[in-house]
């Protein structure tokens, strides 16, 4: 989640560092700092808070100054001040080192230290104590150094390490954090995430786990754990620079939104034949024998990722017959699930670095079960470690509250829910054409909802729940998940404390909570459950609750028992959490702007969150 930034080049490395700094804010993080190299010295500037901040200390610097790193803190051992932001330096003054992740026995390593006297501390990071050992291994050979410190290491890190005493080189090393290698004519990069290279190179050389470089202005060198080069391959980034940006939105999270037509188009470009009434997901090369021989899934995710497994378990079980568990990635491990033959896990992650939804995967693995991820992002960790991988082609996601993400995220598990149905005979094919006719009309449909009209009536609503520190959500069946994911987004953003409940259980306890004019968000799109959803509205009516509806065009008994409605257009009971998940983030966005909140960078929370 924190943000790493590397150059050597012939460019003033300060504005590279900090420009690149400023493309990963999205991450979250609560201090920054660089480190370069400038003449024989080391110079290392760092501040809590932003990198406005960090650029204040800086100042006024010459233009000699051409290999530095930088690097965006998200507090996680030790407060977020100037002492435990990156990078750190070795007691020396001659190393400097950056870092994401974590270092589970940094404890034991400096007690050690400490006992021995032999290194001063002034941080309360685990980081710290990396340096220290670059520093204790340096025998004049700074990629020796790190690969015979990190020996002692256990836990994840993407690192980058500058010496003083090896001009114009940067060492970088990754287990379990991502770090990327951008390609340049006379200068070379590396960061922690795309973006913060677009602007200089869209060549680029991902590190796989246990993997080292060592990079100068005109050579990139790949070595394995052993010590052995390693030929990389250079991948092309394919996506625009404006694909980063705002394009003219007032925040990323509205840009990110208002894409989901073409990203859900995205992905289901080329996967499904509305001609044939069929889906393709050939790419995933499962054999027909694997798939008919299954008897159960697991999907395991967290937050938004794990909303979308909920409706994926509801899902798959209807259209492909396969009965499903869904559990929060952070818990799976830890209740000893108990795995059978036969058995699929599949784990959802849109930047494909969460840490515990990697730790679910390495379990599926070790207990010999296929994986099949849905991710978003390319050459990812949970990409290439899981045996199948179906990519959501949401493009780049720089808000915190995912969007575009979870709606692709839904998009894939309908696909995969047909495809499975489909190889097992679960499914009469004239239902199966009749879901993916519906699939193909949803862009349309989806900007429809995002119409200005729509927006429009959203945004008056949001005025009055905006005045609330409370907020229920309510659904049934299909509805209950978007209803959680609903009241996720209203916390994340704009802070007003919101709960999700299956609307039958309202007279279990939630009733007590209702009081005159608290806002009710109620899910109604179910034609199944319909009239019991309105005998649970009415319950909040009769306690005073204020009641705005989500629900279908044709459904009017809803309109005359709610103060305000939003229509989605008709839609198959199945597929209506698509649409009606975009008014949800609607209401969560335009609250936080009523309410003055940092709708992309909510507190406390970062965009990936790649420790456990």
């Amino acid at each position: 989640m924190c943000g790493i930034v590397g150059y050597a080049g012939n460019k003033e490395a300060l504005a590279v560092i900090i420009d690149g700094l400023k493309k990963l804010e999205y991450r979250g993080y609560d201090s920054a700092g660089v480190a370069f190299q400038k003449g024989n010295d080391l110079v290392i500037t760092k501040a809590a808070g932003s990198v406005a901040s960090l650029e204040t200390a800086l100042g006024e610097q010459n233009s000699s100054i051409n290999v530095g790193i930088g690097h965006t803190r998200w507090a996680t051992h030790g407060r977020p001040t100037d002492e435990n932001a990156h990078p750190h330096s070795s007691c020396c003054g001659k190393i400097a080192l950056i870092h994401n992740g974590i270092i589970e026995n940094y404890r034991a390593i400096r007690q050690r230290m400490t006992s021995e006297e032999s290194h001063k501390f002034i941080s309360e990071t685990d980081t710290e104590v990396l340096v220290h050992l670059v520093e204790e291994n340096y025998e004049g050979d700074l990629l020796q150094a790190v690969r015979t410190a990190l020996k002692d290491v256990k836990g994840s890190y993407g690192l980058v390490v500058i010496s003083s005493a090896e001009p114009g080189r940067m060492i970088c090393a990754r287990q379990d954090s991502p770090l990327i290698i951008g390609l340049g004519e006379g200068e070379n990069f590396i960061a922690s995430d795309i973006p913060a290279l677009l602007a200089h190179t869209r060549r680029t050389i991902v590190l796989e786990d246990g993997e080292f470089a060592s990079i100068t202005m005109d050579k990139v060198e790949v070595f394995d754990h052993k010590g052995q080069p390693v030929e990389k391959e250079v991948l092309e980034i394919t996506w625009d620079i404006e694909a980063a940006e705002k394009g003219g939105y007032e925040h990323f999270m509205l840009k990110e939104i208002m894409e989901q037509p073409t990203a859900v188009k995205e992905t289901m470009r080329q996967r499904i034949d509305v001609e044939k009434g069929r889906v393709d997901l050939s790419e995933l090369a499962f054999t027909s024998s694997q798939l008919e021989s299954l008897d159960k899934v697991y999907i395991v995710a967290c937050g938004t990722a794990y909303h979308a497994g909920l409706l994926g378990k509801a899902i798959i079980e209807k259209l492909a017959n396969l009965p499903v568990e869904v559990d929060v990635a952070s818990e799976f491990r830890y209740r000893e699930p108990l795995f059978k033959k036969n058995q699929l896990v599949i784990v959802i992650s849109q930047s494909g670095e969460t840490a515990d939804t990697l730790a679910a995967l390495r379990l599926a693995r070790q207990k010999s079960l296929q994986v099949l991820a849905i991710t978003n992002v390319v050459g990812s960790t949970v990409s290439r470690e899981a045996d199948h991988v179906l990519y959501t082609w949401a493009g780049p996601e720089i808000a915190v509250a995912s969007t575009k993400a979870y709606l692709t995220q839904l998009i894939s598990i309908y696909l995969v829910a047909l495809y499975f149905g489909e190889v097992r005979g679960a499914i009469e094919k004239e239902y199966l054409s009749e879901i993916v006719k519906g699939l193909n009309r949803l862009p349309s449909q989806l900007k429809d909802v995002l119409s200005e009209e729509s927006v429009n009536r959203l945004k008056a609503y949001c005025e009055h729940l905006a005045g609330w520190e409370s907020a229920f959500f309510v659904g049934r069946n299909l509805d209950y998940p978007v209803a959680m994911e609903g009241a996720l987004k209203l916390k994340e953003i704009s802070y007003i404390h919101a709960e999700a409940y299956p609307a039958g259980e309202l007279k279990h306890g939630p009733l007590a909570l209702i009081v005159e004019g608290i806002p009710v968000i109620a899910l109604a799109t179910q034609k199944a459950v319909l009239d019991k959803t309105l005998s649970n509205i009415q319950e909040v009516n009769a306690r005073g609750g204020a009641v705005f509806a989500i629900t279908q065009e044709g459904f009017e008994d809803v309109s005359r028992q709610v103060e305000s409605i939003f229509y989605l257009p008709p839609i198959e009971d199945i597929l209506a959490p698509v649409l009606s998940a975009v008014p949800t983030q609607l209401i969560a966005y335009y609250a936080a702007i009523a309410r003055g909140s940092s709708v992309d960078k909510p507190r406390n929370l970062a965009k990936s969150v790649t420790v456990e």
